[in-house]
């Protein structure tokens, strides 16, 4: 029985731990989200947010969502909605594609590309081709908004939105 108890919990433990990252993460520029609520198919609306992160919501007006978790938006908008427009509101937002990760220097297909939940340096890198010849795999670098400070990381770290991935130059 254990045996069987620790398979579902090894399964199941990815999707608790991306619905628990997503109740932390904070949106910005470059998200794009989904709000629906319950049984109002006119109060669904799918935005990318801009540089300003103020969303045009139905009879709420405008709305600074840039720096909110899901469940403060969400908790928002419920009460923006209750009880004036309807008596119990039931919203959901969601998140339909990440901002991007940013991968630098030696590998093969530099740029920007979708972030995905769960998402490590190592897989980061094979998204962009992989390492070139000259690449310093022990070199990996990340720089992390909001500090933007430049600091050395394993394959195995995982990256957020918005990371900018440096591998550096080998000189041998």
């Amino acid at each position: 029985m254990s045996k069987l108890f620790t398979l579902i919990i090894l399964l199941f433990l990815p999707l608790i731990l991306i619905a628990d990252e997503n109740q932390k993460y904070t949106l910005s520029t470059g998200d794009e989200i989904r709000i629906q609520v319950h049984r109002q198919s006119d109060l669904t609306l799918e935005i990318r947010l801009d540089d300003d992160g103020i969303i045009s919501y139905p009879f709420l007006g405008e709305i600074k969502v840039k720096g909110l978790s899901l469940g403060e938006i969400e908790e928002k908008i419920r009460n923006g909605l209750h009880p004036d427009y309807i008596i119990n509101p039931d919203v959901n937002v969601s998140i339909i594609q990440y901002r991007p990760i940013f991968i630098n220097g030696q590998v093969n297909r530099p740029g920007a590309y979708p972030f995905q939940p769960g998402l490590t340096v190592q897989q980061a890198v094979s998204l962009a081709g992989g390492f070139t010849e000259r690449a310093a795999q022990d070199k990996i670098y990340i720089i992390r908004k909001p500090s933007k400070n430049k600091r050395r990381v394993k394959k195995a770290t995982y990256v957020q939105p918005d990371d900018n991935l440096i591998i550096e130059e080998s000189f041998f």
